[in-house]
């Protein structure tokens, strides 16, 4: 067995891929397995993070695949619920735009600074937090059409959208600080 593969990694190479058929489920109406699927690689992101801690099977291949599996997770479902035409595209280009936006700063951090590390800010960490909530939210007003759940839905966009936009900047002002101390 490859020495980077351990329980901690299986977790994050599972919920990698689980992507494509989470989004098959969205884009051909099977809400429910969607939704399934999507609680099932959310569970995997809290279970490798713990893994790896509890026993000790951090890695340098844990720490690359999980950021990555988390943005093909997240990017993937947003990109079906747009194209399904379950949630706007606005908000859609919003959430993948400072994803974009934030790695390409970091590789021209990277690329004209010595630093290396770009660790999450609490702005962060609650934009994917909240765009998790929406997404779960919108994923289960389609497997569960309920009138509130429509309006709790529309509701989330608005401060997912905000909390995400001031994350950006957040980020931005941080990398500023980088390079200047760079």
């Amino acid at each position: 067995m490859p020495r980077w593969l351990n329980v901690a990694n299986s977790l994050t190479v599972l919920r990698l891929l689980l992507v494509p058929f989470i989004v098959h489920a969205v884009l051909t109406g099977q809400h429910r397995l969607a939704l399934a699927l999507f609680l099932l690689a959310a569970f995997t992101d809290i279970a490798d993070g713990a893994a790896a801690r509890r026993w000790g099977q951090a890695s340098p291949a844990g720490a690359y695949l999980d950021p990555i599996a988390d943005k093909c997770l997240m990017s993937g479902v947003y990109l079906a619920l747009a194209a399904a035409r379950l949630v706007p595209w606005w908000f859609v280009a919003l959430v993948l735009g400072r994803d974009l936006y934030i790695l390409i700063g970091a590789s021209l951090v990277m690329r004209f600074t010595t630093a290396r590390a770009f660790p999450p800010s609490i702005w962060g960490k609650a934009s994917t937090f909240l765009q998790i909530c929406t997404a779960v939210v919108w994923m289960t007003r389609e497997a569960v059409p309920t009138p509130w759940l429509d309006s709790l839905a529309s509701a989330m966009l608005w401060p997912t959208a905000a909390i995400t936009l001031w994350s950006g900047l957040h980020y931005t002002w941080k990398g500023f600080l980088i390079v200047r101390e760079h």
